[in-house]
C-alpha cells in the first residue's frame, strides 16, 4: 500500500469528489492541508477570503449553483466559530457543504490551549455531522463519509476538526483503489403513489407548491413534465424560483405573507388540494396556519420523513426524493389516464395573473423600491444569476423579480443571515464565470461582509452590485412603526454622503472596484448597463447604489388573505367560473 501524508491523501479525495474550489483562511493549525493543496493548483484554486463567514457563504453560494458539496477552510479557534452562521445558513437550507477546520494537537486539546475550542460541540446543532479526527488512518475514510452524508437523504453541511499532528502524519492509503461512497436516492412507496394520484384526480382546484427539495433533487424537468401532463399549476416558494419559468402557462407565483405575488395567494385560497413537494411551510409562506389550511387538503412529499406533519398535519405523506416521486406520479398518471388539456381551473390562473398585480412604472424622486425592479427586469436577462438575502429589497425583490432558469435566483431562505449575498455571489460567480452574475444588496447587509469585495477584486470576479440605499434598518423600521408605533435605533443614517452616511460607492472603490450612485429613475437602465458593461470589461465588481424612498414600506400581512398594500396595484376583478375539472 502505498505511504502518503494525510493531507496529500485528503486533497486526492477533494478532486476526486468533485472539488475544484476551495474557501477559506490559511491559519497556523490548518498549514499542512495549505501545503498539499499549494501541489494541485492547476487542480483545486484556493481562495482566500477576508473573514471566515464569507468564506463559507462563498462555499455555499458555489454549491447551489453546481449542486455539489462546497468545501471552505479555517484554521483552529475563532475560525470555526466565525463559521457557524455560515454552516446555519447551509443546514437551514440543505446546502450540500463541508468544512474543515485545523486544531490543536491531540495532546493539547484538554489543557486549554490557544485558539483550543471545542469547534464540534459549538456546530452540532447546525451540521448533519461533526467530526474530530483523532486517528491519521481515519481521514481518508471520514472524508468520504463526510461527502456521502452531505449528499444523501435531505442534503446538509458536515464539519471536521483535523489536529495539527494527525495533518502532518503519514499514512497508507492508496487512491487508485478508493472512490466516492454511493448515495441512494429514497424512492417512493407505490401504494402511496397511487393514492396521491387518485387524489389528484378527485381534486377541482389542484396546486402543486414546489420547494428547495425539488432544486436540490434537480427535479425541475420532471415537475414540468408531470404538472403538464395533469395540467397542475405550480406555485416555486422563494427557494425553488426557476423550478418552473415565470412565463410557462403553469406559473401560480410565489404564495405568502411577505415574499409573495398578488395572484398567488389569491389562486393558493382558491385550491382544494396543495401537492407540497419538498417544502417546509415556512411561517414566513404560511402565515396563520388557520387561513393557509381552510377548504384545502394536503398531499407532503419530502425526503425527510421528520418534516411530514411538523407544521400541516397532511391527507398524505409520502416520504421520497423529490425527483423520483415526481417520475412515479407521472408515470402511473400515464398508465391510467391521457394528457389533460388545459381547463377552466387552468384559464383562470391566467386571468388572476393579468388581474392582479403591482404597479412597477413609478417615476418619483426618490425612487420607489418598484422602479428599480423594473430596471433590473429591463436589463438583465433570463440568464443572469441573482443572490439576494434578507431585508425590504428581499422582499420586494420576490415580489417584483422573475426567475426563468433553476438555479438561477438564489437566497438564503431560512437563516437569512445579512451579508450572505456578495460572498455567495463570488461563490456562483468563480463556478459559473461565463455567466452574468447579480447580487440584490440592502446598504445595511452591505455592512456586514464587504470586505468580501476585496477577494473579487483580488481574484478578477466581475458580479453587479445593485443596492437599494434608505439609511434604515428597513425590514425593521417597518414592524417598529406599525406594531410598536415607533422609529427607534433602527436609522443609520448620518450626516455624511449627503446625509445618508457611508458612501458605499467609496468603499468599493477603495477596494479597487467600481460604482455609481444613482437618485433618478430615469438614470437606472443606463447606469445598469453601465454597470454590466464595466463588469464584463474590467473584470472587476461593480456597485450600483440607488437611493429609494426612505420610508417605502413592503407589501404584507399576518395571513394570506390580509396582506396590507402600500403602493399603487392593479386590480382587475375577473368574472370567471371555475367549474369541476372532471
Amino acid at each position: 500500500m502505498p505511504k502518503m501524508s494525510t493531507m496529500d491523501a485528503l486533497v486526492s479525495i477533494l478532486l476526486d469528489e468533485g472539488v475544484s474550489t476551495v474557501f477559506g483562511i490559511p491559519g497556523a493549525n490548518i498549514l499542512p492541508l495549505y501545503q498539499s493543496l499549494s501541489k494541485t493548483q492547476d487542480r483545486i484554486q484556493a481562495i482566500t477570503a477576508r473573514h471566515e463567514e464569507g468564506a463559507t457563504h462563498m462555499a455555499d453560494g458555489w454549491a447551489r449553483i453546481t449542486g455539489q458539496v462546497g468545501v471552505a477552510i479555517g484554521t483552529s479557534g475563532p475560525a470555526g466559530t466565525n463559521m457557524v452562521t455560515g454552516l446555519y445558513a447551509a443546514w437551514a437550507d440543505s446546502i450540500p457543504l463541508i468544512t474543515i477546520t485545523g486544531q490543536v494537537p491531540r495532546a493539547q486539546l484538554h489543557r486549554e490551549g490557544f485558539q483550543a475550542v471545542d469547534i464540534v460541540n459549538i456546530v452540532k446543532p447546525v451540521v448533519k455531522k461533526s467530526f474530530l479526527v483523532m486517528e491519521p488512518a481515519q481521514v481518508p475514510w471520514v472524508f468520504r463519509e463526510a461527502f456521502r452524508t452531505a449528499r444523501e437523504g435531505r442534503p446538509g453541511p458536515v464539519h471536521i476538526d483535523l489536529p495539527l499532528d494527525v495533518q502532518k502524519a503519514e499514512i497508507s492509503y492508496d487512491p487508485g483503489v478508493d472512490g466516492p461512497l454511493p448515495v441512494f436516492p429514497m424512492p417512493p412507496n407505490p401504494l402511496a403513489i397511487n393514492r396521491a394520484l387518485s387524489l389528484i384526480r378527485q381534486a377541482k382546484r389542484p396546486l402543486i407548491l414546489a420547494g428547495g427539495g425539488v432544486m436540490n433533487a434537480h427535479a425541475e424537468d420532471a415537475l414540468q413534465r408531470f404538472a403538464e401532463y395533469l395540467q397542475i399549476p405550480v406555485s416555486p416558494t422563494l427557494m425553488a424560483w426557476g423550478a418552473i419559468p415565470a412565463d410557462h402557462p403553469l406559473y401560480v407565483g410565489t404564495v405568502g405573507i411577505q415574499t409573495q405575488t398578488r395572484a398567488a395567494n389569491r389562486i393558493f385560497l382558491e385550491s382544494d388540494l396543495v401537492v407540497a413537494v419538498g417544502a417546509r411551510f415556512a411561517e414566513r409562506h404560511t402565515g396563520e396556519l388557520d387561513v393557509y389550511t381552510r377548504g384545502r387538503q394536503f398531499i407532503h412529499i419530502d425526503v425527510e420523513p421528520t418534516q411530514i406533519g411538523r407544521i400541516i398535519e397532511p391527507a398524505l405523506g409520502i416520504v421520497s426524493d423529490a425527483r423520483l416521486a415526481l417520475e412515479a406520479l407521472l408515470a402511473q398518471a400515464k398508465l391510467v389516464m391521457a394528457a389533460k388539456a388545459p381547463d377552466a381551473w387552468v384559464e383562470r390562473i391566467s386571468i388572476l395573473r393579468e388581474s392582479f398585480d403591482r404597479v412597477m412604472d413609478l417615476e418619483s424622486i426618490p425612487i420607489h423600491p418598484a422602479r428599480v425592479f423594473k430596471a433590473i427586469n429591463t436589463t438583465f436577462g433570463p440568464e443572469t444569476i441573482f443572490t439576494t438575502a434578507i431585508g425590504l429589497y428581499q422582499i420586494w425583490s420576490g415580489q417584483f423579480q422573475r426567475a426563468y432558469r433553476p438555479r438561477h435566483y438564489l437566497v438564503c431562505g431560512q437563516a437569512g443571515p445579512l451579508g450572505w449575498e456578495i460572498p455567495a455571489a463570488i461563490g456562483v460567480k468563480v463556478a459559473r464565470p461565463g455567466q452574468e452574475v447579480v447580487a440584490v444588496v440592502g446598504d445595511y447587509s452591505f455592512e456586514f461582509l464587504v470586505e468580501e469585495i476585496a477577494v473579487a477584486v483580488q481574484y478578477r470576479i466581475p458580479i453587479v452590485m445593485v443596492m437599494l440605499n434608505n439609511g434604515y434598518l428597513g425590514l425593521i423600521r417597518q414592524p417598529s412603526k406599525y406594531q410598536y408605533q415607533m422609529n427607534y435605533g433602527v436609522d443609520i443614517s448620518y450626516d455624511h454622503n449627503d446625509g445618508m452616511g457611508m458612501n458605499n460607492v467609496q468603499m468599493v472603490e477603495a477596494m479597487g472596484g467600481l460604482g455609481r450612485r444613482v437618485v433618478r429613475p430615469q438614470d437606472l437602465e443606463d447606469t445598469l448597463t453601465w454597470a454590466r458593461d464595466q463588469a464584463r470589461k474590467q473584470s472587476l465588481p461593480v456597485l450600483v447604489e440607488v437611493f429609494i424612498e426612505r420610508e417605502a414600506d413592503a407589501a404584507m400581512g399576518p395571513s394570506l388573505d390580509q396582506i396590507q398594500e402600500f403602493s399603487p396595484v392593479i386590480d382587475r376583478e375577473p368574472q370567471t367560473a371555475i367549474t369541476p375539472r372532471g
